[in-house]
């Protein structure tokens, strides 16, 4: 498979950026416009929109082309970033979304909502018509939500460790078997290789981190970011000193955490007290 591509900055326009990629994608692999549609299925017509930014396809058709290509997580990232340029992402999470489609590795620590890239499709649905998503931008998000978790499915994948708060696991969803569905899904996935699942309990008490969602990425350059988010918006940080301090504080909640084997058991536990469908 071929190793995942870097997402750079050759276009300041994301719309234009996301065909370009597809224009090079499908040149690089010596195919016709007809030749694409005959292969993945679709009216030929559609990627020449696409290619030309008339149109940015579906979320569908984008992780398709991804599998396609062997470009796990590029091809969505991207597309996130031009859809945000209308009504599905916020300008602040551009530049990450780019950044996480380049990093080599990912460690994250969650408040109070478990970060996308473990969220089932019911989890998704409930914590984004939670934040005022509806209808069709709703649906959208969700498919580009479960989407970007290809990132960590393909043979490149990088390494990924999430620490989380006990209460993110003490907050349910309203619909109890889509909350069940979402905790068989983390024991699941705290069984891969390159995913480490830890839980702080609540007994470890006030920390650095406790009022702030954060991640640290590290990229092929070796450069490490970082980007955190509360209640009231979210930081890419890029200047060394903040992001060690950042470092230091999540190595503490490291320290107070459940090792990975514990908190896989802790978290059956929950799924076995957690209600069962009459």
């Amino acid at each position: 498979m071929p190793q995942r591509r870097i997402v750079t900055g050759r276009s300041q326009e994301p719309r234009q950026r996301f065909a370009e990629e597809l224009r090079q994608l499908r040149t690089a692999r010596g195919d016709s416009l007809r030749q694409l549609g005959e292969r993945m299925g679709w009216d030929w017509s559609l990627f020449g929109k696409m290619e030309k930014g008339d149109t940015l396809g579906g979320p569908e058709v984008v992780q398709a082309l991804d599998q396609y290509y062997g470009t796990p997580g590029l091809l969505l990232a991207l597309w996130e970033l031009a859809a945000g340029d209308h009504t599905q992402f916020r300008e602040r999470y551009r530049r990450y979304m780019a950044l996480e489609a380049e990093a080599v590795s990912l460690w994250h620590f969650a408040v109070s909502v478990l970060p996308g890239l473990l969220q089932t499709p019911g989890y998704a649905r409930e914590v984004l018509a939670a934040g005022g998503s509806r209808g069709v931008e709703l649906e959208q998000q969700i498919k580009a939500r479960i989407g970007r978790q290809e990132l960590l499915e393909s043979e490149s994948s990088p390494p990924f460790r999430t620490i989380l708060a006990e209460a993110v696991l003490r907050t349910p969803l309203q619909d109890e078997g889509e909350w069940r569905t979402q905790l068989a899904y983390l024991a699941e996935v705290a069984e891969r290789e390159n995913v480490t699942i830890q839980v702080l309990p609540q007994r470890a008490g006030v920390h650095g981190l406790v009022a702030t969602d954060v991640w640290f990425l590290r990229l092929t350059d070796g450069r490490p970011v970082a980007y955190t988010e509360n209640a009231h918006g979210g930081e890419l940080i890029e200047e060394n000193a903040r992001i060690e301090r950042l470092q230091r504080a999540y190595d503490v909640v490291r320290d107070k955490a459940m090792s990975p084997a514990e908190s896989r058991k802790f978290i059956l536990r929950m799924l076995e007290e957690s209600p069962c469908d009459p």
